[in-house]
């Protein structure tokens, strides 16, 4: 497996240093984009993070002119609100998309939102620079900048954003809850990043630094005061008086095809910065190999070999979790192997980690189902037995491609060019129908089209919306080139394409597998929320997938919208998403979008009810809309989407871990839609002891229940390094209720000798989850996320399959 970061990596390193966010007195701000529902034109602390990040990516870009193109000018850019797609398309060129560079800054800056919900950091007055406080402060910011730094050396990006999400807020915090600005400080306090420095002169809880305050906001209430003071913020600590509230040919199609991608993306924003490998076969799999040098890596993987051949199964699921586990979000992952899945009891859990990491899995397969002679075999083989892959695949949005040998090679560079900064098209209807077209719609926003077609098939036709068609034959054609490799055919549009419904006529045996790509700049992310009016930070508490039972926000944040071309043509814009049953493509309901802040930005939003989303199965998201010229636009998600039966939450100890200590873990359960009677199974990737006291757990409707876990973290555990704990709940018996799973990931730190006496930093997951105004949120939900395990420590020679990452963790 090699893991390909996409990266600024040729600009050097850089430091996000977000020290000129000060604000005017008596202004503050929501925690998140979401807060705009609930207080429209108020600054975020998302507003800040991403304008900042913006700030300080065109700074390298003019101190670092790009190879082969003019430089970048500052006035070009004064006066203008910066957004990335104009950024990225000043640099690098027209149309080129920052989809990927947005989803980055969005997960710090959705971790920096989080602070505010977060049951072990909503109220902490150490975190948010209140109740006078300000010593704690600082001593817990410095660690959060720690934590960023040791888990970015772990190469876990991922972890290294939430980290430093949570480090932006209490430096935002410290100018928005302290006085330094009102004391007349134009710069930024000189010590408040040092960690053996102290603030200095600062109040404490008997001092009188401000007049009582009636109201939500207090302009004008300190007293004169001359030293650093914090308001307060709810309840905990209370305010005092008169203070104021604040295998063969497979490993070699994975050599050539992994130095391919090396090569192509080298000098470009998407050349890796550190490269993964993941062995695995019959019984074992991994361990895990990384590291940041390529020559390193080339070295590991060519000693790679095929074992003799033929065995079957072999534990490519549980290699493919272990991969998940150390890839990024929104990556691409190829997994090579021509043998079915002995761990397939995997595949629920691969399928929901697939779908919370929204990475795309594509497996490339030697092995024919029908094909059974010429191959050991140690039990006789079903017909299903690669089952499990089309599950995963189907859950990532990614494929299983069933090829020969001699055409491995030829697939591999086909697919992975197709992994890079393409979209794919909606089908109408999703999936072949005998004597019924596929249809697809080409605006004026896309180019280098292709079409895959996989299968056993007698014949297609391809027709634009002018009637020229082109059917199977090899070679150019009136619209294109066709090339096919047995039984997988790829066919080139020329460009400029034309506008308007294309359909696709295919005859096969059996289903065959339709993909149609293109590129383009326009693009979208979306988010789930779920409304909270209650409490001091009113807004949307973000969501993996959704909770049956509750109502969800929709977010859209369409990409590409500063890269449509000429400064004044009109944008583009989507009214609604439909969302479609997966796979066979039956519209479930269809919900208009609202647009949130100006229309440049691309934010959106929709409501969808406990209704909308009662389905059984995931469900796929497309964009509807027109594009400048009043063209239509369609645009789908790359993976689908599901709705969790339970919401399952589980929240980390208030600081990092220790060799040698035991932690507290907190779990809790609930339900909206119905009874559950559900079994909890806990596990934790190394393979540390867990002890849980709440193995069974019975649910009414809107009923939770709330249990421990105990994590024993050896003496023998690495420092600066990564540990996952998974909780998976599980229906009785024959029970249909799909399983839910939530993870959590900590650091284990050893503690810096400045640090023996600081108060430790928060750990840390990913987005979190809320349920309704009766429920108390907890640290984090998200459905699928599972621990692997290694598989020993030794390094293997000799393996059956190996998996190929595409990833994007340095962005």
């Amino acid at each position: 497996m090699l893991l390909l970061e996409e990266s600024l990596s040729h600009l050097g390193p850089s430091v996000l240093l977000l020290l000129q966010l000060l604000l005017p007195p008596a202004s503050a701000f929501f925690p998140n984009i979401w807060s705009l529902l609930a207080a429209p034109g108020s600054i975020t602390h998302q507003d800040l993070t991403e304008e900042a990040a913006l700030n300080v990516t065109l700074q390298l870009f003019l101190e670092q002119p790009p190879p082969g193109r003019p430089p970048l000018h500052l006035e070009d850019f004064l006066g203008r609100t910066l957004l990335a797609d104009d950024l990225f398309a000043a640099y690098f060129g027209p149309g080129f998309p920052s989809r990927r560079f947005r989803a980055a800054l969005g997960e710090v800056s959705r971790a920096n939102a989080a602070q505010d919900f977060l049951p072990t950091s909503k109220n902490d007055p150490d975190l948010h620079f209140d109740a006078e406080r300000l010593g704690q402060g600082h001593t817990r910011l410095v660690g959060a900048l720690r934590e960023t730094l040791v888990a970015a050396r772990a190469l876990d990006h991922t972890l290294a954003r939430q980290r430093l999400g949570a480090a932006l807020h209490a430096l935002q915090d410290f100018y928005s809850h302290s006085n330094w600005v009102e004391l007349g400080k134009q710069q930024p306090h000189p010590h408040l990043l040092w960690p053996r420095r102290e603030l200095g002169s600062l109040a404490q809880v008997g001092d009188p630094t401000c007049s009582d305050c009636e109201e939500l906001s207090c302009p004008e209430n300190l007293l004169g005061f001359t030293l650093l003071t914090s308001g307060y913020f709810g309840t905990h600590p209370p305010k005092p008086p008169d203070t104021t509230g604040s295998m063969g040919e497979e490993i070699n199609a994975a050599k050539i095809q992994a130095r391919h991608i090396v090569e192509q993306r080298r000098g470009s924003p998407m050349e890796p910065v550190h490269y993964v490998l993941v062995p695995f076969h019959d019984p074992g799999f991994g361990p895990v190999f990384t590291t940041s040098d390529p020559d390193s890596f080339w070295q590991q993987l060519n000693e790679i070999q095929a074992l003799g051949g033929g065995d079957e199964p072999e534990m490519c699921l549980s290699a493919l979790e272990l991969a998940l586990l150390h890839t990024p979000p929104l990556s691409d992952i190829f997994v090579f192997t021509d043998a079915s899945p002995k761990d397939a009891f995997l595949t629920n859990r691969v399928e929901s980690l697939t779908q919370e990491r929204r990475c795309r899995v594509t497996f490339l397969v030697t092995e024919d189902p029908s094909r059974v002679q010429h191959r050991a075999r140690r039990e006789v083989l079903s017909p299903l037995r690669f089952e499990p892959y089309e599950a995963v695949a189907l859950a990532s949005g990614g494929e299983v491609i069933f090829t020969k040998d001699q055409h491995i090679r030829d697939v591999a560079a086909i697919v992975g060019d197709s992994m890079a900064d393409l979209v794919t098209l909606p089908l109408e209807p999703p999936v072949v129908v005998p004597g019924k077209p596929l249809v697809f719609i080409v605006d004026g926003l896309l180019q280098r089209l292709t079409v895959r077609i996989h299968g056993e098939v007698s014949s297609f036709c391809i027709r634009n919306p002018a009637g020229v068609s082109q059917g199977q034959e090899e070679g150019e054609g009136p619209l294109g080139h066709t090339r096919r490799f047995g039984q997988f055919w790829m066919v080139t549009m020329n460009d400029p394409l034309q506008k308007g419904t294309w359909e696709i006529q295919v005859t096969a045996k059996g289903t065959p597998r339709v993909r149609v790509q293109a590129q383009t700049s326009l693009d979208f992310l979306f988010y789930f929320g779920i409304p909270v009016e209650e409490g001091p930070h009113p807004g949307l508490y973000p969501l993996t997938q959704p909770v049956a039972g509750l109502q969800t926000q929709l977010l859209v944040e369409v990409t590409g919208l500063g890269s449509r071309g000429e400064s004044g043509d009109p944008l583009p814009h989507f009214s609604h998403v439909v969302l479609r049953g997966v796979p066979k493509g039956a519209e479930l309901g269809r919900v208009p979008l609202e647009p949130m802040g100006p229309w440049e930005r691309g934010l959106l939003a929709a409501s969808l009810s406990p209704t909308l989303l009662s389905t059984a199965g995931p469900f796929s998201l497309e964009l509807i809309g027109q594009d400048g010229g009043g063209q239509g636009l369609h645009r789908a998600a790359p993976q689908p989407c599901s709705v969790v039966p339970v919401l399952l939450e589980l929240s980390g100890p208030p600081g990092f871990l220790a060799p040698g200590t035991k932690a507290p873990l907190g779990l809790h359960i609930a339900s909206f839609s119905g009874p559950q009677d559900l079994d909890l199974r806990a596990s934790v990737n190394p393979s540390f002891a867990l002890t849980s006291n709440l193995s069974r757990v019975l649910l009414e409707h809107n009923e939770s229940a709330w249990g421990r876990l105990w994590l024993e973290v050896p003496d023998s555990a690495a420092p600066d390094s990564v540990v996952v704990v998974t909780v998976t709940a599980m229906g009785r018996e024959a029970s249909s209720v799909p399983p839910t799973h939530a993870f959590l990931r900590l650091l284990v730190l050893a503690p810096a000798p400045q640090d023996q006496l600081a108060a430790p930093a928060h750990s840390s997951g990913p987005v979190l989850t809320t349920a309704s105004p009766g429920f108390r949120p907890s640290t984090l939900v998200t459905r699928g996320i599972a621990g692997g395990g290694l598989a020993g420590n030794t390094w293997w020679g000799t393996v059956g399959g190996v998996l190929l990452l595409l990833g994007l963790a340095s962005w």
